[in-house]
C-alpha cells in the first residue's frame, strides 16, 4: 500500500515537473513560437522541423496543439500547415523519454534547490522563468526517483506480476491500456514517464512497454480533440488529423511490436534507454512514411470535418476562445483578429452611411443599424470581458500591455460604430421631414465622408500590418480633415445666413460634421497606438 502510494507521489512530481518545465518555458518562448509558427508553416518540411523543435522546446506537444488550434481558429493557419507541424511535433514529444531514461536521480534535489533559489531570489523577470525550468527539471528526476523505487516492491506483489506479464504477451490489451490512461490524465508524457520508469525497476518488458507507448500516442489526441469542441470546423479539422497520423502509426507497428522491440533491443544495453529509444525510433518512422501524405490526409480531413454553412448567422464572436486562457500569446492573437473583424465591420457601416445621407438611400440604413446592434454592440462586450479575464491570468509585462491596448481600442472601434448609428438616424430624419441640403452642402458632405473614410481606412490599414507609414499618413489625414471640418462648418455658417441652405438643415449639417469628426479622432487613436509599439 505504502509502495503503491510513493509510485502516484512520483508520478504526482513527476507531472508537476513537467508542467513547471512547460510553464517556464512559455513565458520564455511562448510569444517567439506564435511568431516563428506564423513565419515557418509555409514548407511542410520547414514546419516539420520547427514542429520537432518548438515541442521538444517546451516540453508539451498539447501546448503546441493548442496554440496551432487557436491560430486555425483565427484563419493565421491553414489545415496543410498544422499537418506540416504535428509530423515534427510527434518526434519533438519524444525527448520526454529520452530525458527521463537518463539516472540523475542522484542529483535532482541539487537541480530542485538551484531552480527554487533562482525563482524566489532572482531580481529579473526572465532569470526567474529559467528558475522554474530548472526547478521543474530537478522535480521530473524526483518524481523519476520516486517511482522507480517504489515500483520494485510494487511489481513484487502477484497481482501486479500477473498484469504485466499479460501486459508483455497481449499487447493489444497494453495498446487499450496506454490510450485510456493517457485519455484520462491528459498527459502522454505521465504514461511515458511511468513506463520509463517500470523500465528501471525491470518490471515491465520491452514488447509490453512499446505497447503502452502507442496506445499513449493515441490516447495524446484527447488534449487536442477537447480543445477544437465548439471552434471552427478548421480547428476541429486539427484534431482529428492528430487522431490520424496516431491511429495510422500504431496500425502500422502493432503487428510488428515483437521483432521491433528486438532491432530497438540492439540499440543499448539499458531497458529504460530501450524503452525512449523505442519511442524516438517509432514517431521518427511514422512522421517520414506519412510525411509525402501530407496533401492527403487533409483531404481525408476536410471531408470527415466539413465546414457547416449556417443557415442564420448569430451575433457573436468569430475568433475568440475562453479556453485560450492558458495560452496568453494565442488569446491575444484571437482578440486581436476579432478586434479587427469589427473594425472592418465599422468601415463598411462609413461607406453604407455615406450612402444615407449623400445619395438619400433608405435601404442601407437597416444595414447599418443590424451590424451596430448584432455585430458590433455585441461583440465589444464580449471582447472585452474576454480581455478582462485574461488580464487576471498570469500575463508577461507585455503581454498585459497588449491587452490594455487592444482593449482600449475595442472602445475606439465600437464608438465609431455609435457614430455611424447616429449619422444612419440623420439620414432618416432629414429624408423623413424633407430637410433639403444645397447642391454646396452635397457636394461638401461628399468630400468629408471620403476624406473620413480614408483616414479610417490608413488608420485600419496599419493597425492591421503594424505599418508605421500608414499610422503616421492617417494622422495627417486627421489634421487635414480637422481644417476640412472648419471650413465646411463656416461655409455652412455663411449659407444659412445667404439664405442659401434651409434653416431646418442647419442643425442635421452640424451633427454630421461632429460625427465624422469624431470618427477622425477614433482614427487617429487606432493609427497612435500602432506609432506607440
Amino acid at each position: 500500500m505504502i509502495s503503491a502510494i510513493q509510485v502516484l507521489g512520483g508520478l504526482a512530481f513527476f507531472l508537476f515537473g513537467i508542467h513547471m518545465l512547460s510553464g517556464g518555458m512559455e513565458k520564455l518562448a511562448g510569444d517567439q513560437i506564435q511568431q516563428w509558427l506564423d513565419r515557418v508553416t509555409s514548407r511542410p518540411l520547414r514546419a516539420a522541423f520547427f514542429g520537432a523543435g518548438a515541442t521538444a522546446l517546451v516540453q508539451s506537444s498539447g501546448l503546441l496543439m493548442v496554440t496551432m488550434i487557436g491560430l486555425i481558429n483565427a484563419n493565421l493557419m491553414t489545415l496543410t500547415q498544422a499537418i506540416g507541424v504535428m509530423m515534427g511535433q510527434e518526434i519533438g514529444t519524444t525527448l520526454t523519454a529520452q530525458i527521463a531514461a537518463f539516472h540523475l536521480g542522484d542529483y535532482a534535489l541539487i537541480f530542485v534547490a538551484i531552480g527554487f533559489a533562482m525563482k524566489e531570489f532572482a531580481p529579473h523577470g526572465r532569470w526567474r522563468d529559467y528558475g522554474e525550468v530548472v526547478l521543474g527539471f530537478g522535480t521530473l528526476f524526483v518524481g523519476m526517483n520516486l517511482m522507480s523505487g517504489a515500483l520494485k516492491s510494487v511489481t513484487e506483489v502477484p497481482a501486479v506480476g500477473i498484469w504485466l506479464t499479460t501486459a508483455g504477451q497481449h499487447q493489444f490489451i497494453s495498446i487499450i491500456a496506454g490510450m485510456v490512461v493517457t485519455a484520462m490524465v491528459q498527459s502522454s508524457s505521465a504514461v511515458t514517464g511511468l513506463v520509463v520508469a517500470l523500465g528501471m525497476s525491470n518490471a515491465i518488458t520491452l514488447p509490453g512497454a512499446v505497447a503502452l507507448l502507442l496506445g499513449a500516442n493515441i490516447g495524446s489526441c484527447i488534449t487536442g480533440l477537447m480543445a477544437s469542441f465548439r471552434l471552427s470546423a478548421g480547428a476541429r479539422q486539427a484534431s482529428v488529423a492528430q487522431i490520424l497520423i496516431n491511429v495510422t502509426g500504431v496500425l502500422l507497428f502493432a503487428p510488428f511490436i515483437q521483432p521491433f522491440a528486438q532491432l530497438v533491443a540492439m540499440t543499448s544495453n539499458a531497458l529504460p534507454r530501450q524503452i525512449a529509444n523505442a519511442h524516438t525510433i517509432f514517431n521518427i518512422v511514422v512522421s517520414v512514411v506519412l510525411f509525402p501524405f501530407i496533401g492527403v490526409l487533409a483531404r481525408v480531413t476536410q471531408r470527415l470535418v466539413p465546414e457547416r454553412v449556417s443557415a442564420k448567422k448569430k451575433a457573436t464572436t468569430a475568433y475568440i476562445d475562453p479556453r485560450q486562457y492558458s495560452i496568453p500569446s494565442v488569446a491575444l492573437t484571437e482578440a486581436f483578429r476579432e478586434l479587427l473583424n469589427m473594425g472592418r465591420a465599422a468601415g463598411e457601416m462609413l461607406e453604407l452611411s455615406r450612402q444615407a445621407l449623400v445619395e438619400n438611400n433608405p435601404t442601407v440604413i437597416p444595414r447599418v443599424l443590424e451590424r451596430e446592434n448584432e455585430l458590433l454592440d455585441p461583440v465589444s462586450v464580449q471582447l472585452e470581458d474576454f480581455l478582462s479575464k485574461l488580464l487576471r491570468t498570469e500575463l508577461s509585462e507585455q503581454q498585459q500591455q497588449r491587452a490594455l491596448q487592444i482593449k482600449g481600442l475595442v472602445t475606439d472601434i465600437e464608438r465609431v460604430g455609435d457614430q455611424n448609428e447616429n449619422l444612419v438616424e440623420e439620414a432618416q430624419r432629414k429624408m423623413e421631414e424633407q430637410i433639403p441640403f444645397s447642391p454646396e452642402a452635397v457636394t461638401e458632405l461628399e468630400q468629408l465622408f471620403r476624406h473620413a473614410e480614408k483616414t479610417y481606412g490608413a488608420a485600419l490599414e496599419a493597425l492591421e500590418t503594424g505599418d508605421h507609414a500608414r499610422a503616421e499618413q492617417a494622422c495627417r489625414l486627421e489634421d487635414e480633415f480637422d481644417h476640412m471640418y472648419m471650413e465646411a462648418r463656416n461655409a455652412h455658417i455663411h449659407r444659412v445666413e445667404a439664405g442659401v441652405c434651409a434653416p431646418e438643415a442647419d442643425f442635421t449639417f452640424i451633427e454630421v460634421l461632429r460625427n465624422l469628426e469624431r470618427i477622425c479622432d477614433h482614427s487617429e487613436n487606432l493609427a497612435q497606438s500602432v506609432l506607440e509599439n
